[in-house]
């Protein structure tokens, strides 16, 4: 394998070869090509796409450049969730607890910010001493013992696609439906999922802004999961806002401690987390139906279960064991919280939501560089929502920033991100679509 002949056959359009495909990733995985030749090879695809053979290869080649996880003897199902990313999504924070204490085995490989959007292990290193890179054989204890982990990928597993992943996202070729469907498969398959519900999220905040483009998706990663033999399906979801009322790292966790002790109901986000623990609980076979899945969800949060589970899971991974109890006094807080003062009154009608999650990046809360520190007290909380009245000087959101010009700035940038309109405007459903 020529790693610029590859490069070269992607470009012009050519289909590659199983072989050549494997030989590729295999070298990514051993550090054998340059980084300038995995962003080109990335853009390449990126422009020319891959047929569903090729993303079939590069999944595999990337699932196989590491260790494949078995759960033989687990006694319980393992399934997982996986969303494409979004702005104030901090879905998997609630939902993996409430999940595994419905009595599904939930161990969730997750990733850094990507592009504009935030990442599940930025978020989860704002706890102190939270381990998100452990060995296998400790993810496993981890997970046989509270019931669920969320980690992020070793050196052992889908190593290429931890390369590449990094380099996509500084390179702008994270949109790329194959290569997107091979991250996400890759350590979910790795993993040794046997179901997944997949989060294809679609609109201004998303990186399939179009439902047409995130249905492809969708059906990509469904076609190619089930193919490997995982039990898929994927909802397709709205990201024209935040999810949730904040967008940073430290701030949510902050609002999923919220959420687990039953303060976040008849949200939007408790809304999506409730459905996707109702498929995620059909998806592993453990409930029949997804009205019963629904009470199950409901009761594993609103009796405290959830909860319990996440101190206990924070605990194993090296974090403070009273993290449930004293999470206030354990995370970390912004110098400068300032409120962002709506400009006229009216109606909250709309959000730039990608330039949201820029104006995080700005704070220090996410990357320009793959070996960037973050800044995880940094972000926004408090946003209102579309639909929301608001009068003139009422706060908007409110602004965690390190220093007063940094909150200065990014009260500018928020601002330029929300339209406030004279008429009442109704926001789009939050769950779109599914994908079985």
């Amino acid at each position: 394998m020529i790693p610029q002949e590859v490069i070269r056959m992607k470009r012009n359009g050519e289909s590659l070869p199983p072989a050549e495909i494997y030989a590729f990733i295999k070298a990514l995985a051993e550090n054998r090509i340059s980084e300038g030749q995995v962003a080109a090879f990335a853009m390449a695809v990126w422009f020319n796409g891959m047929s569903a053979e090729e993303t079939v290869a590069l999944t595999l080649a990337m699932r196989d450049s590491g260790d494949v996880m078995r759960w033989d003897g687990l006694g319980k199902p393992v399934g997982d969730k996986h969303s494409t990313g979004g702005i104030g999504d901090n879905v998997s924070l609630m939902l993996a607890p409430i999940v595994a204490a419905c009595g599904v085995a939930v161990p969730m490989i997750s990733g850094r910010g990507l592009g504009h959007t935030g990442g599940t292990l930025d978020k989860l290193e704002s706890i102190p001493g939270y381990d998100i890179f452990p060995t296998a054989k400790r993810f496993r204890a981890i997970v046989e013992q509270v019931g669920y982990a969320i980690v992020g990928q070793t050196g052992e597993i889908a190593p290429a696609d931890k390369r590449l992943y990094a380099i996509r996202d500084v390179t702008a070729t994270v949109d790329s439906v194959p290569l997107i469907t091979g991250s996400i498969l890759s350590k979910k398959l790795a993993a040794g999922l046997q179901s997944l519900t997949m989060d294809v999220k679609t609109g201004n905040g998303a990186f399939m802004e179009s439902l047409q483009d995130a249905e492809i998706l969708a059906r990509s990663i469904v076609d190619v999961a089930n193919g490997a033999g995982v039990k898929t399906s994927a909802l397709i979801t709205d990201m024209n806002q935040p999810l949730a009322d904040c967008a940073g790292n430290a701030v949510e966790v902050a609002h999923a401690m919220q959420f687990l002790s039953g303060n976040k109901g008849g949200t939007r986000i408790h809304e999506i987390v409730i459905a996707f623990a109702s498929h995620m609980l059909v998806n592993a076979g453990v409930e029949g139906s997804l009205e019963a899945a629904d009470a199950a969800a409901e009761r594993a949060l609103g009796s405290g279960r959830a909860l319990e589970l996440f101190g206990q899971m924070v605990a194993a991974m090296g974090g403070p064991k009273d993290f449930v109890e004293n999470w206030k006094r354990h995370l970390p807080v912004a110098p400068v919280i300032a409120p962002i003062a709506a400009t006229a009154p009216g109606y909250v009608s709309a959000y730039k939501t990608r330039n949201v999650g820029l104006a995080v990046i700005g704070l220090g809360g996410g990357r320009l560089k793959p070996d960037d520190a973050i800044d995880h007290r940094t972000g926004f909380t408090e946003i209102l929502p579309i639909g929301q009245r608001v009068e003139k000087g009422q706060p908007l959101a409110f602004v965690h920033a390190a220093n007063e010009a940094d909150a200065a700035r990014a009260t500018g940038a928020f601002l330029d991100c929300v339209t406030i309109s004279e008429m009442p405007v109704e926001p789009a459903p939050v769950i779109l679509k599914l994908i079985s």
